[in-house]
């Protein structure tokens, strides 16, 4: 079992000095834009800061690519999110258009749903969907499953409390 030390300035100063510039070239890559990955990189290293405690790094990019790798999933999930809004947007009526700061709200909003959806196990994830987005019974899930009535009613209790905890208890 690998050893966890306390994080301190220097160990993050020297893994920035060290694979800065690469983890930049390669997120680059990823993002085809400069500027978004100079964001993501910087990201990347504030996360690396916050740890407490940082697992003795054998392969330190690795370990910052999938720090990357998960920070560039949320920005391309928040970017279809962004765009998906903007398409219901222009659809409106122009006197029932948000404010910018009523579209910055619900933005975050859905942000913070796809954020609990993406934490559920596929399966329940569908049948939360199914019940809350499509307004299916359970009966109905279930038989479009193929699963039992219980297993859906399970689904549910372990998505409603994943969202309960998330919304209530921060996390």
């Amino acid at each position: 079992m690998a050893m966890l030390n306390q994080v301190s300035s220097q160990d993050v100063e020297t893994l920035y000095f060290n694979h800065h510039g690469w983890l930049l070239g390669w997120l680059r890559r990823k993002l085809d834009n400069s500027f978004d990955a100079a964001d993501l990189a910087h990201d990347t290293f504030v996360r690396v800061l916050r740890k407490r405690e940082l697992e003795a790094l054998r392969e330190p990019r690795a370990y910052l690519c999938a720090i990357a790798r998960d920070l560039a999933v949320s920005h391309w999930r928040r970017q279809a999110l962004e765009q998906a809004w903007l398409e219901t947007l222009a659809t409106l009526p122009e006197p029932i258009v948000p404010s910018l700061e009523q579209r910055a709200l619900i933005l975050e909003t859905l942000e913070q749903i796809a954020l609990i959806l993406d934490a559920l196990p596929m399966r329940v994830r569908q049948i939360f969907l199914l019940s809350q987005i499509d307004g299916l019974t359970y009966p109905q899930i279930a038989a479009q499953l193929g699963v039992s009535i219980n297993v859906v009613q399970k689904a549910m209790v372990r998505a409603l409390m994943q969202c309960y905890k998330v919304l209530y208890r921060g996390g």
